[in-house]
């Protein structure tokens, strides 16, 4: 059986695994981009065990990326935000985000604390 530090970990994954291929092929352009960024934050808060989800839009990469294409809005990816999460699983509080490492969207546990 898991640990309870285990599931919370666990959990985090989760929510990234739900967040990115729920989202990820979304249009998005400069104008839609921080109600994108609240309603993944909003769907995501919904499952269980997460407590706080942020979504900073990368305006910057955005505008390049649709400046570089044809239209005027592009897919949704990691690229286009920075994501934090915080799970809380019985005594276990697990900080987790998402940045880009290279072309790759990393997500990754920041912290890992015992409540209490």
């Amino acid at each position: 059986m898991p640990t309870d530090v285990q599931e919370a970990c666990f959990e985090a994954g989760i929510k990234f695994g739900s967040l990115y291929h729920q989202f990820a092929g979304t249009p998005v352009s400069p104008e839609s981009a921080d109600s994108l960024a609240r309603a993944i934050e909003e769907s995501i808060e919904n499952q269980p065990h997460c407590t706080d989800v942020t979504v900073e839009p990368r305006m910057d990469v955005l505008q390049a990326a649709i400046d570089a294409g044809d239209a005027e809005y592009t897919e949704f990816t990691g690229r286009f935000a920075e994501v934090s999460l915080t799970v809380e699983y019985e005594d276990w509080t697990v900080e987790a985000g998402m940045e880009m490492d290279g072309e790759y969207p990393l997500m990754r546990l920041v912290s890992v604390e015992r409540r209490g």
